[in-house]
């Protein structure tokens, strides 16, 4: 049977960040592997589609069904690791109920009940086909005659970025999953049906093996949107550190990642004295000194993919009564001015995250914890639980007057490597790092206007990894790792509990019912639950 490929697909990958160069569509009406992919443009088209998960528009559709993108804010990794942890309180006022409410409290046990598409949930379980679309796509690369060794190990390097990065967000939302990473089991009826949660060793060495490729192929001469391998060896850094407690040599490699990265010239965006930690985020300031990788937004975004990459954040940490003006003759500007209120503070700041930061912190300034009302009434900590829930992230600010902001969204920041490369001597060790290690959360902490860490700190072992976790929570808040984080300093329901006030009921998603009934139709038993082995006492 011949191969269709789907054109809105292919479109809407070539589409998705049509602010940069280079990403102009081909139209071929109806593609079969008798036309299409034919020519070295041809199979670079036919890689972009791996792109459309990480591109941000409302929704995607490879599989029939609609799926939210990892970076748009209602479903993506802000909401899924930063909105259900202590870094914002539960949503609560002003709420639209069901799943809103429910993922803000970190109650997860309704996700049992969510369907395959991710229009009102933020159910993420069809994504293993799009697993399998990828592998498809590697395998019809690996074979083709037509591009020269090296062209195809660029694009195959591309290509298994993304499939582990899949693979590494599927992981983190659900635990190990199962998928079909071998071009020749696509189509496999016997493979498709193995609905088994594989080991997480096995799932931490698929992505691993994705981004070893990657980083040894890809060029870092990419346009900007179009992922590199310094972007690469940040994934490979991110995901040693994480699985570094059970994997051999993992902490090793992490600092590997951080000897190779540093040879790029990365350094953190001082730009703006005291401002200079806010102003990196700003539309003046894409792609600098510190930015490894990010989504290159569209100032005309709308959310459809013609469009380009849209940044819709604002709409869910404002307040929809925010003003445009700080007093009533309206000649004083808000934070908010051009654009006015957003749809509900679905995201906020957690007051008791807020008060664990130092006074003197420039970080904190980028937290509003107060505001006017379009009645210009001033909104104040004492009215959250009746008026809001929490305080306004303004990390990422309003500067224009359309609904959807310009902003990038940061993937992998100089700070974060600083902080990762530390963390992993430290853990490699098992000890408080000395040298270059110390002095990369130092360098993090005097860009913020802090001192270098002191005291408790650096006085065993236990407290530096604290202070270090803390810092990570001042730096990354709302750059949707703050879940992975806490489960790898094993302080997710700890902390989350401490700070929320609601314990998360499980460590992971439950995988959908729909899901596990399907494997049991196969004769296959697919675990609804995960939980890491030996965190049982983050109680």
């Amino acid at each position: 049977m011949k191969k269709i490929i789907l054109i809105a697909i292919i479109l809407s990958a070539l589409l998705f960040s049509s602010c940069e160069d280079n990403f102009e569509p081909k139209i071929y009406g109806r593609l079969f592997t008798t036309n299409f992919p034919q020519t070295e443009s041809d199979f670079e088209a036919y890689m972009m589609a791996c792109y459309v998960p990480f591109s941000v528009n409302w929704v995607y559709n490879f599989t029939g069904v609609n799926q939210h993108n990892f970076y748009v804010a209602e479903g993506g990794i802000v909401r899924l690791f930063d909105v259900t942890t202590d870094v914002s309180n539960a949503w609560e006022i002003g709420t639209w109920g069901g799943a809103w409410t429910l993922l803000s409290q970190a109650n997860y046990e309704d996700c049992v009940y969510y369907g395959r598409s991710s229009n009102s949930s933020v159910s993420h379980f069809e994504k293993v086909r799009d697993i399998t679309r990828f592998t498809e796509i590697i395998g019809d690369i690996e074979e083709t005659t037509v591009l020269t060794d090296e062209k195809k190990n660029e694009l195959l390097g591309e290509a298994k970025l993304l499939r582990g990065l899949m693979m590494y967000y599927l992981l983190h939302i659900y635990g190990p999953v199962p998928v079909i990473i071998d071009p020749e089991l696509v189509g496999n009826i016997e493979a498709e049906q193995n609905m088994v949660r594989p080991s997480l060793e096995q799932m931490t060495e698929w992505i691993t093996a994705d981004f070893e490729f990657a980083v040894a192929n890809m060029p870092n001469s990419q346009p900007n949107g179009r992922y590199t391998a310094d972007y690469a060896r940040f994934c490979l850094m991110r995901h040693s550190l994480n699985e570094g407690s059970h994997m051999d040599g993992y902490y090793a490699k992490a600092i590997e990642m951080y000897n190779q990265l540093s040879a790029s010239g990365y350094t953190l965006f001082r730009d703006g004295g005291d401002d200079a930690y806010a102003n990196q985020f700003k539309q003046a300031n894409k792609f600098n000194v510190e930015v490894i990788a990010a989504v290159s937004t569209n100032p005309a975004g709308d959310g459809s993919a013609a469009n380009g990459n849209f940044n819709p954040l604002s709409f869910y940490v404002l307040p929809w009564d925010v003003s445009k003006y700080m007093d009533k003759d309206k000649t004083e500007p808000s934070p908010f001015y051009p654009q006015g209120g957003g749809w509900g503070q679905c995201f906020n700041i957690s007051p008791e995250f807020y008060d664990t930061f130092d006074p003197e912190d420039h970080r904190r300034n980028t937290i509003l914890t107060s505001y006017v009302r379009n009645d210009f009434k001033v909104v104040t900590r004492d009215d959250i639980g009746d008026l809001w829930s929490g305080f306004i992230i303004n990390k990422f600010p309003v500067e224009i007057e359309s609904s959807f902001q310009p902003t990038d969204i940061p993937l992998a920041r100089w700070a974060d490597v600083l902080l990762m490369y530390a963390e992993a001597v430290a853990r490699r060790d098992q000890a408080v790092p000395t040298g270059d290690a110390l002095q990369a959360v130092n360098d993090v902490r005097d860009r913020a206007g802090l001192p270098a860490l002191s005291g408790d700190a650096i006085a065993s072992y236990q407290g530096f990894l604290d202070a270090l976790l803390e810092e990570r929570g001042h730096e990354l808040m709302f750059e949707g790792c703050r879940k992975i984080d806490l489960i790898r300093f094993n302080k997710y329901r700890k902390l989350t509990a401490l700070r929320k006030g609601y314990t998360p009921t499980s460590q992971y998603f439950p995988i959908p019912n729909y899901a596990v009934e399907q494997a049991e139709g196969y004769g296959k038993t697919l675990e609804q639950w995960f939980e890491r082995p030996d965190f049982a006492q983050d109680n």
